[in-house]
């Protein structure tokens, strides 16, 4: 088995170090935060994802993964694969902000005495691989290989992810270099691209761009069926079934959010548009995602002229269910609009980590948001929402009490008939089974 550094122990970094040390390999994880390395070294798991803490506790334990900061060593850290997984986050134009990528490529090329293999798991734009080839890596005292290694992990299903990936793709510019960072995927048993590492960086971006782009399309649909009459529902199901478009990422809603999709988009937006070219389907997708998170202020402002005078529920601060990761999630950008309104705020999430929420408050307990609300936005679909008792939860709102789905995944006629108003994405009528 090999020896493997990753730096950087986000979402990206700490996923790929457990589970290539789950597979046998030894595994060394680098952070500058000296804080969540002591909480990494003592099995404290910094963010919530199912099986993670299991996998990290029997890789210390097992003595193949290990946690350490850059000032123990460089040189001492870098073993015969070092992966890069710092943020990329947006800049304010929309370009992904590689300067901590540059630093960590930077010290490796400065600090490395000995070969190794320098593989990008961070999402960069395409030409990142060959400016750092030619601008870091040509100037290493020590030769260094570069390879394009994109990660395709939904968070809350990460682990699984990993195991039964779809694919795992390679961009070198050397076949031998692929192959070898081929190897320490040997166990899974997925399909392996090698290509170049421009088009390898491409297809991360076009992935989450095609998949950004069909959610934003439903959600157009969706409008459109508010207008017309029909149930999304029956049209994403209908639609889905033809084999060439899939069920998948047709569900309507208030649109995505999370670490991925709206950087990458942004992201790819750039790049075209400093390359001279204008993506305007993208724009549009982006537009779109933007518009679809004020729906339910919108509408709940249409039904209640006086929503300055009322209490308002958020279910959900994370941008999806089963992680606790709140970057992009809809429910920061709801938030601000009903308190601008004048409303009063309750807010709650089962695992949802610490976030800013103005003058929002956090309750405790899915009721305790409910208690006194003439409204409540259901921005993420947890499963304790699902299967809320709807005749106690019209006990505790105050008239007229709606519901607006944000994820059309509540029963509409059991909170219809337990007396309190529904309002979904595009499903006038709806009934929870299509």
């Amino acid at each position: 088995m090999s020896k493997v550094t990753v730096v950087g122990t986000g979402y990206v970094g700490l996923i790929q170090g457990v589970c290539l040390a789950d597979v046998g390999h030894d595994v060394v994880c680098v952070d500058i935060d000296r804080t969540k390395i002591e909480r990494l070294t003592r099995g404290e798991v910094p963010i919530h994802e199912p099986d993670l803490e299991r996998l990290l506790k029997s890789g210390a334990e097992s003595g193949r993964l290990r946690f350490s900061t850059p000032e123990a060593d460089w040189d001492s850290l870098i073993g015969e694969f070092v992966f890069i997984a710092v943020g990329t986050p947006s800049a304010a134009n929309g370009a992904a902000d590689l300067s901590y990528v540059h630093a960590v490529a930077t010290a490796l090329a400065r600090e490395a005495t000995s070969p190794f293999t320098m593989v990008m798991k961070s999402t960069v734009p395409p030409g990142t691989g060959r400016t750092l080839a030619e601008n870091i890596l040509a100037s290493a005292c020590t030769p260094i290989e570069y390879v394009s290694n994109p990660e395709f992990l939904r968070e809350g299903h990460a682990i699984i992810d990993w195991y039964e990936t779809d694919r795992i793709v390679i961009g070198a510019d050397e076949t031998e270099a692929a192959e070898r960072v081929a190897a320490l995927y040997e166990r899974i048993g997925a399909p392996v691209m090698i290509t170049d590492v421009a088009s390898a960086e491409t297809i991360k971006y076009a992935s989450n761009a095609f998949l950004s782009t069909k959610i934003s399309f439903i959600n157009e649909i969706a409008n459109v069926c508010d207008a017309v009459g029909a149930d999304v529902g029956a049209v994403s199901k209908g639609i889905g079934l033809d084999k060439r478009i899939g069920p998948h990422f047709l569900q309507a809603g208030i649109g995505y959010g999370g670490s991925c999709f709206p950087k990458d988009t942004r992201a790819l937006d750039f790049i075209a548009t400093l390359s001279g070219y204008q993506f305007e389907l993208l724009k549009a997708v982006i537009e779109v995602n933007n518009r679809q998170r004020l729906l339910p202020v919108i509408r709940l402002t249409k039904a209640l002229p006086d929503l300055h005078k009322r209490k308002v529920a958020v279910l959900g601060l994370s941008f999806k269910p089963l992680t606790d990761d709140t970057r992009e999630s809809p429910a920061l950008d709801i938030i601000p609009l009903l308190l601008q309104a004048g409303a009063q705020v309750a807010c709650y999430d089962p695992v949802a980590a610490e976030t800013d929420l103005g003058g929002a408050s956090r309750c405790d307990s899915v009721w305790g948001a409910l208690d006194g609300t003439s409204a409540a936005i259901l921005v993420t679909e947890w499963e304790e929402f699902l299967g809320l008792d709807w005749g106690r939860v019209r006990s505790l709102m105050a008239d007229p009490a709606i519901i607006f789905d944000g994820r059309n995944a509540l029963d509409a006629n059991g909170i219809r008939n337990a007396g309190i108003t529904y309002m979904g994405v595009g499903r006038p009528g709806a009934h929870r089974e299509q």
